[in-house]
């Protein structure tokens, strides 16, 4: 069996109710090998020699309310290879726990702090340090979740990070009814299976799905009416309206932005109607099409 060196982190945070995951190693597609998680139960790094079975039990023991110690010795005690394991969890409620067998290779280690776990194997030392300390720092300033545990990555890249170097990455983050459309807890998974920097990508990647799919904030909203000419004006550009321009935002001005807003995979951010509109749609589509 390939050991899965890398460096990873889970973490909760409480204002958001999300519960997240990110990881990054030598090893092809890591993320889907170490990442779980589960909107009301908790997170699941799996690692080193990882056992895939600790990820699924992990986060049932942790939706019926076992905390996250328990969790972890409840995943080792019968595990005969539990001593080249490594695995990080952190519950429903925010608590962490990690565990690093004896005869993972080093530099091997984790650190548990308030809400979070960062652990790793075969690293440069200094680096779950580095990790921790971003992460405590990012999550006291803006952005959300994901941004903090990309951070986090890498800050643990620039401390030295895996040994072997550099292959794949990945954030996952879930939180209740946070996946496309409402019917998934898959708020955002993102995975860089094979790239010579695949942190660099995987925050490349985080800042489209915050443009895709992010909540508008409003104070940037502003009238349609304010920009009507333009936008019909990009309409007729584009072929999805006939000109010329009409001199209110009507009906069919409304039918023509709502599918190209939809071929953009914009909906998300407008979904068709009201009378205000997102200014990054707006920024998006005069950038991509031409005032």
């Amino acid at each position: 069996m390939q050991p899965i060196a890398t460096f990873s982190i889970v973490a909760f945070d409480p204002a958001r109710q999300e519960w997240g995951v990110a990881v990054q190693s030598k090893f092809l597609a890591c993320a889907a090998v170490v990442s779980w998680a589960q909107a009301d139960a908790g997170a699941v790094a799996t690692q080193s020699f990882a056992n895939l079975a600790y990820g699924p039990q992990g986060l049932s023991l942790m939706a019926g309310g076992m905390p996250a110690a328990e969790v972890i010795a409840a995943l080792t005690r019968d595990d005969p290879q539990r001593e080249s394991r490594q695995v990080g969890v952190v519950d429903r409620f925010g608590n962490a726990a990690a565990f690093t067998g004896a005869e993972c290779f080093e530099w091997a280690g984790h650190i548990v702090g308030d809400g979070f776990a960062c652990q790793g194997n075969i690293l440069h030392p200094g680096t779950i340090e580095a990790m921790a300390q971003t992460f405590t720092a990012a999550r006291r300033g803006p952005g959300e979740l994901a941004d903090w545990l990309v951070a986090a990555l890498a800050a643990g890249q620039a401390a030295g990070g895996d040994q072997r170097g550099r292959q794949a990455a990945g954030v996952l983050v879930v939180r209740p009814n946070g996946g496309y459309g409402g019917n998934t807890d898959r708020y955002l998974d993102l995975r860089v299976d094979d790239h010579p920097t695949p942190i660099d990508k995987l925050t490349e990647l985080v800042a489209l799905h915050h443009l895709y799919f992010g909540q508008p904030d409003p104070n940037d909203l502003i009238p349609l009416a304010s920009i009507n000419r333009e936008v019909q004006e990009l309409l007729v550009k584009t072929g999805h309206l006939a000109g010329p321009p009409a001199n209110s935002f009507d009906e069919p001005a409304r039918k023509a932005l709502r599918k190209l807003v939809g071929m953009e995979n914009l909906e998300e951010r407008w979904p068709g109607d009201g009378d205000m509109i997102d200014r990054q749609v707006v920024d998006f589509l005069f950038n991509k099409f031409g005032g």
